[in-house]
């Protein structure tokens, strides 16, 4: 089940990348759309991290909440992609809230034990 978890772990891994690096490729582009990478990077995202909440280890389980406040997190920037997707232009405060939840999400991943 290790290597399971592990698999599950790289592709989330990912699918960060591919959101925050298509985010960070628009903006610095001056052209604001959610593209492609930005999409796939947040169903990957939403999808493996349901996968990793599933008990795959003996023993260390994450916190409840820490679990909750990930899946929120997860859920406001899949929809916050999904539905804004098919705009000519983003507005900028919309864009940089993607950014802003996407990092906070990941320091929710890293910092809360």
């Amino acid at each position: 089940m290790e290597a399971l978890r592990l698999i599950l772990l790289y592709v989330h891994l990912i699918g960060f990348a591919l959101l925050l690096g298509g985010a960070v490729a628009q903006y610095v582009g001056g052209r604001l759309r959610i593209n492609a990478a930005m999409l796939g990077g947040s169903v990957i995202g939403l999808l493996t991290g349901i996968g990793l909440s599933a008990p795959l280890r003996d023993g260390d389980e994450p916190a409840p909440a820490k679990l909750v406040t990930k899946l929120v997190l997860a859920l406001l920037i899949f929809v916050m992609v999904f539905f804004s997707r098919k705009r000519a232009d983003v507005n900028r405060g919309h864009f940089l809230g993607i950014i802003v939840l996407t990092l906070a999400n990941a320091a929710v991943a890293v910092f809360w034990r």
